[in-house]
């Protein structure tokens, strides 16, 4: 198998130094009624201890009012190809929340309409499947749960834009495999892969912002742990809730 085999068209990379590919989804329209329509999906509103306290919309979920957003549950998927290299996006230019920021390779939430299992891991892993076949195309047999990696939990509040902005208690997961990806221009504008020398000198150039929860991840050391420890995700795993302020 190629190394994050595709179907979606590859194009030259912007920053040609670097050799990580950059594959672009087709173009997507600048606002699309699907955006729109996921604001009405009901998110698990949680307490700071991540105990389950009730539901509401992903609109009311990501609205700034009066400095607050509601505590939700949400999840983080970083995901590393057999050659070490990191999986990148560029959010949709039509997200609602944080359009055109660079992320992690997939970042949502698991739904209250859908949350039967008492295990909040499983709930969680079963997310983050469906996201990835949604966001990126990967098919579910490669995406299997069973192969996601748990690391931690981060408790994080970000006003955003001031209108739209996150609070949440976020799952972080790994999946170390290759796989095939095919961008969904609803949701991505862009993916890339990179060694991670190159994912240094990316980001230290970037020219996207970065969302709040990836750029906690990184800055609180999270992510470069997990690179160093991708044969051995378990030796650093925790059960903490780590909070931080963005």
């Amino acid at each position: 198998m190629k190394i994050f085999q595709k179907t979606a068209q590859i194009i030259k990379p912007v920053f040609s130094k670097f050799s990580g590919n950059r594959y672009y989804s087709a173009t997507a329209q600048a606002l699309d009624p699907f955006q729109e329509s996921e604001l009405n999906q009901k998110l698990i509103l949680v307490n700071e201890q991540d105990e389950i306290v009730g539901c509401d919309s992903k609109r009311k979920c990501h609205r700034v009012k009066n400095g607050q957003i509601p505590l939700h549950r949400a999840f983080s998927v970083f995901i590393f190809n057999s050659k070490n290299e990191i999986l990148l996006q560029q959010r949709a230019s039509c997200k609602v929340t944080y359009p055109d920021h660079v992320t992690n390779a997939c970042c949502s939430h698991p739904l209250y309409d859908i949350h039967v299992y008492r295990d909040n891991l499983q709930t969680s892993k079963l997310a983050v499947q469906r996201r990835l076949m949604f966001e990126l195309g990967i098919p579910m047999p490669e995406a299997n749960p069973g192969e996601f990696q748990f690391v931690t939990k981060i408790h994080y509040f970000s006003k955003g834009d001031g209108t739209w902005g996150e609070h949440e208690v976020d799952y972080i997961f790994v999946l170390h495999k290759d796989l095939t990806i095919v961008p969904n221009p609803i949701e991505v504008k862009q993916v890339w892969s990179f060694p991670r020398k190159e994912f240094v000198d990316f980001i230290k150039n970037c020219e996207y912002p970065l969302t709040p929860w990836f750029d906690q991840i990184m800055k609180n050391g999270w992510l470069f742990k997990i690179w160093d420890n991708l044969a051995d995700i378990k030796s650093i795993r925790d059960d903490k809730i780590h909070k931080y302020i963005c």
